[in-house]
């Protein structure tokens, strides 16, 4: 028990913090989430829209910041075409807002990532990984998808291509090398049901899967 009764967490417009944000709603009532989004220059205009359909959709209440002039003090030396160190300091610094938001209001960092991303190490260290409480941490992204659809949540959420939006044209699945519903089946087989190298290529996953 953390003996507080708010929630904050960045809303992406993406699946997974829809996700999060619907649960949380559903567990604390809309007046006690905060979903905050936070745009760097390049971000996707896409994304504040679905951001803002997710929080109409669950009532709750939302605060726009731009990390654009904090980000840029940290980006000013990194070169453009370094895209993994750019990025990451845009996942950090909107965690520094999310935190400073906790402090602020005495609420919780509710965390937006999933199993998948996890398991992969596909994540951002003391970025989008740091939370206070993550409801969907144990959820592949599959999961995430059909709790998405059971939440009633906007069908451009469900639909979309996953990104962290941290560049323009960012895909998940494009820097992964295959689709998240791929790599579900393979890790619930490979973790789950703890299936060895020799039955997960009988089972017809290619050995450099």
């Amino acid at each position: 028990d953390a003996g507080v009764e708010k929630l904050v967490l960045g809303l992406s417009g993406g699946i997974d913090s829809a996700v999060a944000a619907g649960l949380a709603v559903r567990a604390l009532g809309a007046e006690n989430v905060l979903g905050i989004m936070m745009p760097y220059s390049t971000s996707s205009a896409a994304s504040i829209t679905d951001a803002e359909a997710v929080a109409t959709v669950l009532g709750m209440k939302t605060e726009k910041v731009s990390i654009a002039e904090m980000a840029n003090v940290f980006l000013k030396d990194i070169p453009a075409d370094d895209l993994v160190r750019r990025g990451n300091i845009m996942a950090r610094c909107r965690m520094v807002v999310l935190f400073d938001r906790s402090a602020r209001d005495g609420s919780l960092v509710l965390g937006t990532g999933n199993r998948t991303e996890a398991l992969l190490g596909y994540t951002t260290l003391f970025g989008d990984s740091a939370c206070g409480l993550n409801p969907i941490g144990q959820l592949y992204k599959t999961e995430i998808r059909l709790l998405s659809a059971w939440l009633e949540l906007p069908d451009s959420v469900l639909t979309k291509a996953p990104s962290a939006d941290l560049w323009a044209g960012q895909s998940d699945e494009d820097e992964l090398g295959f689709s998240y519903a791929e790599v579900d089946h393979l890790l619930h087989a490979m973790i789950d049901l703890g299936r060895t190298n020799e039955e997960l290529s009988a089972d017809g996953f290619a050995d450099e899967f």
